[in-house]
C-alpha cells in the first residue's frame, strides 16, 4: 500500500542541497525549495532514504519524513493557502 509523506530537509552545503533537491525530484514533487510531498511504497521510501543518507552529512544535515497516512485521489491530508505549488491541486503553502 502506497502512503503520501511530506519530506522537509536541512542541507548545509549549498552542493549537497543542490544533489538532494535533483535525488528528492525522483521520488515526489515539491511544495516548496526544501519540502517535496513523496507518495511512496514501502520499498520505495527504504529507496529513498537510501538515496539521501548517501548524499547528505549525518553530522550537518538533516531530513525529517513526515507519514499523512494512504494515498488518496486528491492529497486531502495536506491543505494549502496561497498561491499554487502543485498546478493539479489548486492553492499551495502547506498546513500540517
Amino acid at each position: 500500500m502506497r502512503r503520501r509523506f511530506v519530506v522537509c530537509y536541512d542541507i548545509s552545503d549549498p552542493k549537497r542541497l543542490a544533489k538532494v533537491f535533483h535525488k528528492m525530484k525522483g521520488f515526489g514533487d515539491p511544495l516548496q525549495k526544501s519540502v517535496f510531498t513523496c507518495d511512496l511504497s514501502p520499498a520505495e521510501k527504504v529507496m529513498m532514504i537510501s538515496a539521501m543518507t548517501d548524499i547528505m552529512n549525518m553530522k550537518e544535515d538533516s531530513i525529517i519524513i513526515i507519514d499523512t497516512g494512504p494515498t488518496t485521489a486528491k492529497r486531502q491530508s495536506l491543505e494549502y493557502i496561497g498561491k499554487p505549488i502543485l498546478r493539479q491541486e489548486g492553492s499551495a503553502v502547506i498546513i500540517i
